[in-house]
């Protein structure tokens, strides 16, 4: 109730809306196509958008070539979600570029050896295309960059595996470049549990809440994402700054456990973080969620049996042929932005598409070029321009800003 000062300035359409939401979730014509308006242009091209999540650097290396002259970004690659004139169709301002490793490297000893060569991986394609992209470590930096016309471009770890239970690992990710950690992946670490893997600590044990302290002291956002819900309440509880879901839906919307529960909205917005939305149609759409979760029970199924990594790969890629995800549509995605704005706070909500790193999107969401068609939804579900540019970049900046200002205190004692 907290947050009805911001809900109200919500347009009489938009309760509505919110309204029909809670009661059945589908009162969009969910296949009605969006096409971006004069207005939905001027506030999209005049905004900062900032995406929370992009695997292309992993999908670049999958791709087997880290030569740029050789997979030229700065051209068409219609194999991949992201390009260069993608990203400046879609009006993109900031990147946070994921540095996702496999949790299995975990296991082998390779996590931080893999993770410094993604993040040579994100220095090298902004140094080759240095007229487009160029790092930045604050949001100083980010309004500064964005200002000249580039693409703001900074390092998100995906999975506290990375740092090898050492917190001078976290601080020399810290000094590469990194700005936020997702504290876990698929798996469940040493010291936090993750989302899609059994609980062992039930949440985080002391060292993980030193690591959370340690992000804190550094200026590094927490990232939510992808860890149990247990997990999510201790690092609210423990963190002096605001965090981040860098790309998980509303699991009210879409039961997936990689959503985040209104319980947990309601502690984002007390704690001052953003949750920004992940586009997969697995998360986004409830049938898809609830064959996701399917999916899940067949793998953790075939992993008990003694099958091995690669013998799992290629019985789910048979099993997705059998089982295809529905795509939903931007209407499906938008739903989530509506669910979170009413539970948390319109302030609390963000964009985190997690392109290049899934497999099924929804239509009219298929690549980095379609962001202004959000805009043009939300206009159309009567939100402000103001509260617009707050969802598009708006909000992230705030917990950034905040999170800047713990650390210089946290340093300074």
């Amino acid at each position: 109730m907290s947050r009805s000062l911001v809900r109200s300035t919500l347009t009489a359409s938009a309760s509505i809306l919110m309204f029909c939401m809670a009661a059945e979730h589908k009162c969009w014509a969910n296949d009605t196509a969006v096409v971006a308006g004069e207005q939905a242009r001027r506030i999209h091209q005049s905004a900062l958008l900032i995406d929370g999540h992009n695997d292309l650097p992993w999908e670049l290396r999958q791709q087997g070539s880290l030569s740029f002259s050789k997979l030229d970004i700065a051209k068409p690659q219609p194999r991949f979600h992201t390009d260069i004139p993608r990203l400046k169709a879609g009006g993109v301002g900031a990147q946070f570029w994921s540095v996702y490793v496999p949790a299995s490297t975990a296991y082998d000893g390779t996590a931080l050896v893999a993770t410094l060569e993604q993040i040579e991986m994100v220095q090298a394609m902004v140094d080759y295309y240095s007229d487009v992209f160029e790092l930045a470590a604050t949001v100083e930096d980010i309004e500064r960059i964005h200002a000249s016309g580039k693409i703001a471009s900074l390092i998100g770890v995906e999975g506290g595996h990375c740092i090898e239970n050492s917190l001078g690992v976290l601080r020399q990710l810290y000094n590469l470049g990194a700005r936020y950690m997702t504290l876990t992946h698929s798996d469940t670490l040493d010291w936090a549990d993750s989302a899609t893997d059994d609980a062992k600590h039930d949440g985080l044990t002391e060292f993980g809440e030193q690591v959370v302290a340690e992000m804190n002291r550094l200026g590094m956002l927490v990232d939510l994402s992808h860890v149990s819900p247990e997990t999510m309440k201790d690092a609210l509880r423990v963190s002096k700054a605001p965090i981040i879901f860098s790309h998980s839906s509303a699991r009210a919307i879409a039961d997936h456990p990689r959503n985040v529960p209104d319980d947990v909205l309601r502690l984002v917005a007390d704690n001052g973080g953003v949750v920004m939305v992940n586009f997969f149609s697995g998360f986004v759409v409830p049938e898809s969620a609830a064959r996701e979760g399917e999916e899940d029970a067949f793998r953790r199924q075939l992993s008990e049996q003694g099958a091995s990594e690669a013998e799992i790969q290629t019985a789910l890629k048979k099993w997705r042929l059998d089982h295809p995800l529905e795509p939903g549509t931007i209407h499906d995605l938008v739903d989530h932005i509506d669910h979170i704005a009413t539970v948390a706070g319109v302030d609390y909500v963000g964009i985190g598409s997690d392109y290049d790193g899934v497999g099924v999107l929804p239509k009219q969401l298929e690549d980095v070029s379609t962001y202004p068609l959000i805009t043009q939804v939300l206009l159309d579900r009567g939100y402000p321009e103001q509260q617009i540019r707050k969802i598009l970049g708006g909000n992230l900046l705030r917990a950034m800003r905040q999170a800047e200002r713990v650390a210089k205190q946290l340093q300074s004692e």
